[in-house]
């Protein structure tokens, strides 16, 4: 009886061990602790761009650029003399082409193509998320289109600015605005060119997503790489929707 009631206790473990609940998953993983430690430094870095840009605009002097002189003419004499036309500011403001170059039609029209970007990224990972591997690759591929389509028109905005395009006075001396002719286009070309940069960075990732989701390699058990290039991309759009109103319309 003895040895009876040993068997019936050894058989009886296995199937107390088969019952147990599995444990539960970490509600954090290693992939997303590292990627919110990367967007913090990425948070600081993009901080102290913006702010460099905030002071630098509040100590421009109040007759720093004007729409008959070039950005850094001393304007002391000439003011003097009471040139008529003459307009002096402190900074570019928006929507005036005698000192100001940048199309904020244009780029409006880019930041959206950019905010539709993070909506076909959130419709990917929740394709992902419900075992749907076709739409997860067809959004993929709609998330790395559209990234290049912005890249493309920011590419030809800086071309327009650079190269094609002739300024007044007011803008440049050399009637190119490049990143020399005055502090507006230092931080014009530090921010956006940073900005690109990034993005071109989570272009790469994508366009990887998107090769592998077209071979299956992506489901609701396996959506991780997915989620954390997702929360870069989404930063990216952030940052850039920070940027236009700072450096376009304000």
């Amino acid at each position: 009886m003895a040895d009876a009631a040993t068997i019936s206790t050894s058989e009886s473990k296995p199937t107390s061990a088969m019952s147990r609940p599995p444990a539960p998953a970490a509600p954090i993983t290693p992939g997303k602790v590292a990627i919110w430690l990367f967007l913090a430094t990425e948070v600081m870095f993009f901080t102290g761009l913006i702010g460099t840009y905030i002071v630098l605009r509040a100590g421009s002097a109040p007759t720093a650029y004007s729409n008959l002189f070039s950005p850094g003419t001393d304007l002391s004499i000439v003011l003097r003399q009471k040139p008529e036309g003459l307009v002096t500011t402190s900074w570019p403001r928006p929507f005036d082409p005698s000192m100001n170059p940048l199309s904020v039609d244009l780029t409006a029209a880019n930041t959206f193509i950019l905010m539709a970007s993070s909506l076909t990224m959130i419709l990917a990972l929740s394709a992902c998320q419900r075992d749907d591997k076709r739409k997860t690759a067809l959004y993929l591929t709609a998330t790395a289109v559209i990234g290049t389509v912005f890249l493309g028109i920011q590419a030809f905005e800086y071309n327009q600015l650079l190269f094609a395009h002739h300024y007044p006075a007011g803008v440049s001396q050399t009637g190119h605005f490049t990143p020399d002719v005055s502090v507006f286009a230092s931080c014009f070309f530090t921010m956006t060119g940073f900005h690109g940069l990034h993005v071109a960075g989570g272009l790469v990732a994508i366009f990887a997503l998107m090769v592998r989701s077209w071979f299956g390699a992506y489901s609701s058990t396996n959506s991780h790489s997915i989620e954390v290039i997702s929360l870069y991309w989404h930063f990216v759009d952030l940052v850039w929707l920070i940027l236009f109103t700072v450096v376009y319309l304000i």
